[in-house]
This record gives C-alpha cells, structure tokens and sequence, in this order.
C-alpha cells in the first residue's frame, strides 16, 4: 500500500505545487522568476515542490485570506466607503 500512496502522494503535490506557481503572480514570488520555479519543481519532483511552498510562494498573512479593503476591486463594508459617509 505505501508503495503505491507514496508515490501518489509526491504526484499530487508536484501538481499541487506547479498549478500554483503558475497561477501566482510574478511581483508576488519570491527568489526566483515564474519559469525558475516551475522548471525547479517539474525537475526535482518533492524537493522543487517543498522548496516552493517554502521559499517562492508569496507569504500570507492571518489576514490576508479574505475579501475586505485593501485589496483592489473588493466592496467594502459601508463605514468603511467614504462615499457612503459622504452621503449621509
């Protein structure tokens, strides 16, 4: 059984790793280019993979996951608009 899961497992995370470097953008990584990371983690499956998440991937913060302001394009609540406060 972990003849076939470990394997599968490296595979799933090369993949995991590759799709995510691509959709990442380019300011946003960190080290190395977008073609750097990806040609590192299809040639060095688990190590290129684990050295993304842990040296090239942007970092996140607590509070970075959401919507909410400070991100373009993102509604904001409505004490937050200047707008609406303007408005009332």
């Amino acid at each position: 059984m972990t003849r076939v899961l470990l394997p599968l497992l490296g595979l799933a995370l090369t993949i995991y790793a590759v799709i995510d470097c691509i959709q990442t953008d380019q300011e946003a990584q960190r080290n190395l280019p977008k073609l750097a990371w990806v040609v590192l983690i299809l040639l060095f499956p688990p190590i290129g993979a684990i050295a993304w998440f842990v040296a090239g991937r942007p970092r996140r913060g607590y509070g970075d996951r959401g919507r909410g302001p400070g991100r373009p394009g993102t509604p904001l609540g409505p004490d937050d608009d200047p707008d609406f406060l303007r408005n009332l």
